[in-house]
């Protein structure tokens, strides 16, 4: 095996893939672990390729890397599971993530909204704040080194140089790390602090405000800049004037070049930081917010063909549309033709509601906007709809059986549901029949509204239009039921109606069932969450965010209907059965189940259709930089906050 030669087969016991990346230290293969059946990265260090003087010292601080790395399990953290030494080869398999890094986004010119922002730079700052609580220093915090996941989370990788704090950052009296993201202690060979990825996260933070770095040029150049105290960062708010003070001040002290003078731990900068972000959004809004779309989304949409050339509310005629258009980015004092926007259509029996919405998404979507079940439908057979939001008490049906009505119509179209009441039937009729995206209660926040719809219409966008969903019904015997039930009344029942349909598991408890999901390929979880417990509820939330291709389908007797509704927000519950159990409708939900399984094996994009909602504390912001919409006088909107 040489450095830049053929592929190996194997490193250790991995079967190796393909290769990742290359840097100067070593390879990453994508690799896959036989033995568990889970997909890894390899970084791997070639010994003979080493500078036989620095070889020693290179494989000492690679194996420092996997043991100050391996002890951190934390969710923004790219997770170390295993080290291994050859005479050849030094390497290290960790978690493999399906993403691009922020600094291939900023390549792009991908800039990002106030609130991308904030979550981006918060979930760096709680990863930091863990890996100093357990006495790791990253030492080369940058945009590179900070992977953005498919579904909007961030993972920091790469402790290359990571150390237990004491250690000096110095190999051969030169410096390791980035330059232009460096605290300047680290560049004078100072120990490192905690504070000194905090300057590295506030580099970060400024460049994503900004969309340009600290400090600029050659790297003798920049060095010199942040070495030199009397040379400031010039504020964020001189690039971007609707940058609060309080944000501007945040990002400052951070990096402030004396370390007295500095956040000491990441903790402070990250509540002063979000403080930043909420003053700045008190005052702009939305308004500055990008419609953020997937890279799947930019891909189906770069080849979309045209959309409806003329459509009207009221029966005009429409060209069938070959494809989604995105959604579109207005210039200032140019009006969009609302052909050529997202669909949107609300129902509801109240006009002043109908005039709210209509008012609070017409400059983005095409609104259509109906208090008439009967045409409400007649809307989704004639123009493809992104996303429909439905109200649930209407005079001529609940919109529960609308929702259901619309997703035969149109299955990929996203659907809400807007009620002002919980009532539990129709809380799991939404999920059993309608397969809704979010349960929305009223009253409603409205730039929490704008954010829910407007991730439902991207993924509408994403998935494109199916009018028809075809299975291969020869793929069932491949796929896995996981049954966790602690009785095993459950696990009998199953068995005896999918006897030679699929594969049947079954665990206990929920640590059992993430055991059992580590080690074997699952396709369908079944629980009962009234013997799994909260433990139960936390594992189908996690589920969800990590390995969104499985399905949940949740078994409860109990009359909470606010936990039925966080289960469907946050976890994406496929189906609920209520006790007493009905066996045929058991075998019906498994079913249904494992025929949407094998649609998404087919077309992976509709998992899009199933992202949960984000786990993010409750917003105490009032609305800002929305249209005025007097003649709603709605109140704010409660989402269930994770437990």
């Amino acid at each position: 095996m040489s450095a830049i030669g053929p592929l190996p087969a194997t490193i250790g016991k991995f079967e190796v893939h393909g290769i990742l990346g290359r840097g100067g230290m070593g390879t990453v293969y994508s690799a896959f672990d036989s033995t568990i059946q889970r997909p890894v990265a390899i970084k791997a260090l070639i010994k003979r390729a080493l500078d036989p003087e620095q070889a020693m010292g290179i494989l000492e601080r690679f194996k420092r890397e996997a043991q100050a790395a391996g002890r951190l399990m934390h969710p923004n953290i790219v997770q170390v599971y295993d080290y291994g030494e050859s005479q050849e080869v030094a390497f290290i398999a960790m978690e493999l993530v399906a993403g691009k890094t922020l600094h291939q986004r900023l390549l792009e010119r991908r800039r990002y909204g106030l609130r991308q922002i904030g979550s981006i730079v918060e979930q760096l700052l709680s990863a930091l704040e863990y890996a100093h609580q357990n006495g790791v220093i990253h030492q080369d915090i940058k945009p590179a080194n900070i992977l953005l996941t498919n579904d909007g989370r961030i993972k920091v990788t790469d402790f290359g140089i990571a150390h237990v704090e004491s250690t000096r950052m110095i190999v051969n009296k030169e410096p390791l790390g980035t330059p232009h993201f460096m605290a300047p202690e680290l560049i004078n060979g100072d120990t490192a602090t905690p504070s000194s990825d905090v300057y590295s996260a506030g580099t970060v933070a400024y460049e994503l405000l900004t969309g340009q770095r600290a400090f600029s040029g050659s790297t003798a150049f920049v060095m010199r800049q942040v070495m030199d105290p009397d040379v400031n960062v010039p504020p964020p708010s001189l690039v971007d004037p609707r940058i609060s003070a309080d944000l501007d001040a945040a990002v400052l002290k951070a990096l402030a070049k004396r370390q007295a003078e500095r956040f000491q731990n990441a903790a402070e900068f990250r509540l002063a930081f979000q403080r930043g972000i909420e003053s700045t959004l008190r005052v702009v809004g939305d308004a500055i917010e990008p419609a953020p779309l997937s890279d799947r989304a930019t891909r189906n949409l770069a080849a979309a063909a045209r959309l409806l050339r003329d459509t009207t509310s009221g029966g005009g005629t429409a060209s069938a549309p070959q494809r989604d258009s995105p959604i579109t980015t207005k210039t200032p004092g140019v009006p969009v033709s609302s052909a050529h926007k997202p669909r949107l259509l609300v129902v509801d029996d109240e006009e002043r509601i109908l005039n709210s919405l209509k008012a609070l998404f017409r400059d983005d979507f095409h609104v259509f906007a109906t208090s008439n079940c009967d045409h409400a439908l007649r809307f989704v057979e004639k123009f493809h709809m992104h996303a429909i939001i439905s109200d649930q008490r209407m005079p001529e049906m609940l919109g529960v059986e609308l929702l259901r009505r619309a997703k035969i119509t149109s299955p990929t179209s996203m659907r809400l549901l807007l009620t002002g009441y919980s009532d539990l039937n129709a809380i799991v009729g939404s999920i059993n029949e309608g397969e809704i995206f979010r349960f929305i209660n009223k009253p409603w926040n409205n730039r929490d509204l704008k954010q829910i719809v407007r991730e439902a219409v991207e993924i509408g966008l994403t998935v494109g239009e199916r009018r028809v969903m075809r299975v291969n019904t020869a793929l069932r015997q491949e796929m896995a039921v996981l049954v966790v039930d602690p009785s095993y009344e459950l696990l009998r029942s199953v068995k005896e109606m999918l006897v030679g349909v699929c594969q049947i598991r079954h665990a206990i408890d929920a640590d059992s069932a993430m055991d059992q999901i580590d080690q074997h390929p699952v396709t369908i979880v079944l629980m009962d969450v009234e013997y799994t417990g909260a433990e139960g509820i936390a594992l189908l939330k996690t589920l969800k965010q990590e390995k969104p291709g499985i399905l949940s389908i949740v078994v409860t007797g109990a009359s909470d209907s606010e936990l039925m509704i966080e289960l469907i927000n946050q976890a994406q519950i496929f189906r609920f059965l209520s006790k007493p159990l009905n066996q045929q409708l058991i075998r019906s939900h498994l079913l249904a189940a494992l025929e949407r399984a094998q649609l998404l094996r087919e077309s992976p994009e509709l998992a899009q259709m199933y992202r949960p909602a984000p786990m993010v504390r409750q917003s105490t912001l009032p609305d800002a930089g929305l249209p005025a919409v007097p003649e709603a006088g709605l109140p704010a909107i409660s989402i269930p906050a994770a437990s």
